[in-house]
């Protein structure tokens, strides 16, 4: 009689800095990243029923100095790791402030069905009620739980799961500072369980050549006009996502610049800077309400938001399959 071997599920940690890795440093006189993941596991109460761990420390650094070819490197790496037929899932720890484009990042480009679960800290490591250790093993539940398989990239923060696409930071501070506004939670780790209550409709998977394309966010504000399109085309931008107000709309002399950006054969993106909503070309007037935008050529970003909107925009331009595509690549990621 052959005995059935069940091989223990196996999460890959990766730890990039941020403040779930930071202590304060006396000689610097603040706070820094500088912790390994070890430590912050360490940290916690050895919980039951966790799977084989393996730790990997990518950097120390905080959120705020992440860039886009860091963040190249690093899903690189997780797609060599998340590869591996040993391999059930990773959990990556960085700064909360530019986590949600991370993520974001590796749903778009890293087409697995294994979890890519993203975790931090709003307090640090040496914080006597640091929310990181607890944030972690709820992370590291989450890429080993069968349920996950083909979510996609999922936030993993104070015991809620989220959707990259979805996720915003929306507190400066505070321990639920990730939400999905509109969408809600795809699910909640419960102690050792992990409930999956709805899984992601819209998803996408480019392949660019590499994330080197420039292309910058502006925002609407009263009285604003077009000097910042007109200066960014000077300075040789490979395209523009503009967050305007309310539906879409512009002033007129932002509208105008807009058109000119247009024209030149810019690529120009057009989301809302209202956090929760769907942009749509309604209003005219002046060459800057929203069906002028697009009777001038902008592509409306639906319910998508400047940030991600960018990185969409970078990934589209910088894949040969989908530079012809953006439009329509908006049309499914944004609908």
């Amino acid at each position: 009689m052959n005995a059935t071997v069940i091989r223990t599920r196996h999460v890959v940690v990766v730890g990039t800095g941020g403040t779930i890795a930071s202590r304060f440093d006396p000689a610097l006189g603040r706070t820094v990243a500088s912790q390994g993941i070890e430590t912050i596991i360490g940290a916690a109460a050895p919980p039951r029923d966790l799977p084989r761990l393996t730790f990997e420390n990518f950097s120390t650094i905080a959120g705020f100095n992440m860039t886009l070819g860091f963040a190249e490197s690093l899903l690189w790496r997780l797609s060599e790791l998340v590869a591996r037929d040993d391999v059930d899932g990773a959990v990556v720890t960085q700064g909360t402030d530019t986590m949600e484009e991370t993520s974001f990042l590796a749903d778009l480009l890293i087409d697995t069905p294994k979890p890519l679960i993203f975790t931090g800290a709003q307090l640090a490591q040496d914080h006597p009620q640091s929310d990181g250790p607890r944030n972690v093993i709820d992370a590291v539940r989450v890429a080993a739980a069968e349920n996950t398989s083909g979510l996609g990239a999922i936030v993993c923060f104070n015991g809620q799961l989220h959707a990259a696409r979805e996720v915003t930071k929306v507190h400066t501070s505070a321990l639920e500072t990730f939400q999905s506004y509109q969408y809600g939670a795809l699910g909640v780790v419960d102690g050792e369980r992990v409930i999956v209550y709805r899984r992601p409709q819209i998803r996408l998977h480019l392949r660019p050549d590499g994330l080197d394309k420039r292309v910058e966010l502006l925002k609407a504000a009263l009285g604003a006009d077009g000097r910042m399109i007109d200066a960014a085309r000077q300075i040789g931008v490979d395209g523009l996502v503009i967050e305007a107000f309310g539906r879409g709309n512009l002033s007129a002399e932002f509208g105008q610049a807009m058109a000119r950006a247009c024209h030149a054969g810019l690529p120009v993106i057009v989301t809302s800077r209202c956090p929760v909503g769907r942009v749509e070309p309604v209003y005219g007037g002046g060459g800057g309400g929203g069906r002028d935008l697009e009777d001038a050529g902008a592509i409306f970003a639906g319910d998508l938001k400047g940030p991600k909107a960018r990185l969409l925009l970078i990934a589209a331009l910088g894949d040969p399959t989908a530079r012809g595509r953006i439009r329509e690549l908006f049309n499914i990621l944004g609908p």
